[in-house]
């Protein structure tokens, strides 16, 4: 991928060890409405930033209680999404009217090739379809259903995605809670 695709605006499509994704840079206002658009998306609904490292995640979110971390040190990389308190440097417009705002690190060579090519890496991202259907299952069918609209990314590595999406889970202090069953059960 050209550094510059993702620099000038673009949204582009690619591989997670989950479902296929879309995400653009977090502080790129249009090209987040472009997602928004592209999918059909309520507005009401806030993006997740994704990372295929933890460092560079924690200075969007604060209050990471001792719970969190010993969370993010089993599950991350991996399907789990964890939801907290958005910092002052996170944007706002991802965040769709929450103070909150989810991380993950997905467990994807494909994904961190991506990523350690762009600016901070970090991406806002959400899953690779329309509102309320289901992700695109590989390459070939985001290129056929999103090509046109977005840059897709050809994995370089042969990787299987769990086609079942993340746990999400809101993380404060040493409580939990769970707002959507992934792959990823916390015990």
């Amino acid at each position: 991928m050209e550094k510059s695709i993702i620099q000038k605006g673009e949204v582009i499509g690619f591989q997670t060890d989950t479902v296929w994704g879309l995400g653009c840079l977090p502080k790129d206002i249009d090209a987040i409405n472009k997602i928004y658009e592209i999918k059909n998306r309520d507005r009401s609904k806030p993006l997740i930033l994704m990372s295929h490292d933890v460092k560079y995640l924690e200075k969007y979110v604060s209050g990471i209680s001792t719970y969190a971390k010993l969370l993010m040190d089993k599950f991350f990389p991996g399907a789990l999404t964890l939801i907290f308190k958005r910092s002052e440097f996170c944007p706002c417009d991802i965040c769709a009217g929450f103070d909150t705002v989810g991380i993950r690190v997905p467990n994807s060579k494909n994904f961190k090739d991506v990523t350690t090519q762009v600016e901070g890496c970090v991406l806002a991202t959400t899953s690779l379809n329309i509102s309320n259907e289901p992700p695109c299952k590989d390459y070939k069918e985001a290129c056929e259903k999103f090509g046109d609209r977005v840059k897709i990314i050809k994995p370089k590595y042969k990787e299987d995605l769990q086609n079942l999406a993340s746990t999400v889970a809101v993380c404060v202090g040493d409580e939990i809670k769970i707002l959507r069953q992934g792959s990823v059960e916390i015990n």
